[in-house]
């Protein structure tokens, strides 16, 4: 599970499903000039609330949260997590809103017509914590501000071009190149500089250095673009570089992946895994 892949609206949902389970352990019920010898149920010593608001709310979160996670949609009775995660935080607000406008269930219309108790703060905490929550996951896909990653990405240190070796390191193209057995900035002659990568030997220079031009070529990328580090907003698909309509990943946001090519308006990337994909969606994208 990639905790990065979270959003900002997952915040919220997390956020009021910890609402939701320290109101269930308030008062359920409120009775004025109460003696201090009474005591009151909180939102557990009532099923009707536990089952349709304090489990369904928590379920709900949870389910939402897991699959924004998971890297591949689950569905359940043909709905994708997410979606029942939503519908049972959407029953837990509904179920709460009724039991705050009849918090003693029908005990009020029976024998002398009493009003009964009133809400106690458990009930209202619960209430408003369910409604934050059902608007939380039904806006959440909607409203641009609440898609953003709640875990920010961190900036890669010094990206190094597809292939390439660290500055300075063997192999780095940027860097000079040491014949077998020289030394540092000496190909043939003391104080002469060594000759770019790929170039041609100068005298003096062993020949051997020569085959690891080739193997260099290859990890360069071909014409005027250049191998970045990127990072997507929001989860977006990757798709086989033969075009086959399915995914084969998913980019999650918060994470940094790497461009190794462009092709027309798409972006063939590699996954932390090795894994390489087309990109088609390139919107938005944020260059590390």
């Amino acid at each position: 599970m990639n905790i990065r892949s979270l959003t900002r609206g997952d915040g919220v949902v997390i956020g009021a499903a910890v609402l939701l389970l320290i109101a269930s352990f308030l008062g359920l019920y409120s009775v004025k000039d109460a003696p201090d010898s009474l005591e009151l149920p909180n939102l557990w010593g009532s099923g009707p609330v536990v089952l349709g608001v304090v489990l369904a709310g928590i379920i709900g979160a949870a389910l939402i949260v897991v699959a924004r996670g998971l890297p591949q949609p689950k569905k359940v009775a043909g709905l994708d997590l997410g979606q029942l995660g939503i519908a049972f935080t959407i029953f837990a607000a509904w179920s709460a809103l009724g039991n705050v406008f009849d918090p003693a269930s029908g005990v009020d219309n029976v024998g002398g017509g009493s009003d009964g108790p009133d809400l106690g703060m458990g009930l209202i905490l619960a209430l408003v914590a369910t409604l934050v929550m059902a608007a939380a996951a039904v806006a959440t896909p909607l409203v641009p501000a609440l898609k953003g990653s709640l875990v920010p990405a961190a900036r890669p240190a010094a990206p190094q071009p597809y292939g390439g070796q660290p500055q300075g390191g063997y192999g780095y193209p940027g860097a000079q190149q040491q014949p077998y057995g020289g030394q540092p900035g000496q190909p043939g002659q003391p104080g002469q500089p060594g000759p770019s990568f790929g170039g041609q030997p100068q005298p003096g220079q062993p020949q051997a250095a020569q085959p690891q031009a080739p193997q260099q070529a290859q990890a360069q990328p071909a014409g005027d673009f250049s191998p970045f580090w990127f990072a997507v907003p929001v989860p977006r698909p990757l798709f086989a570089e033969d075009g086959s309509p399915t995914p084969i990943a998913e980019l999650a946001p918060g994470t940094w992946y790497l461009a190794v090519e462009q092709r027309g308006a798409n972006l063939v990337a590699q996954t932390q895994d090795g894994r390489r994909g087309v990109l088609q969606d390139t919107s938005g994208i944020q260059r590390g």
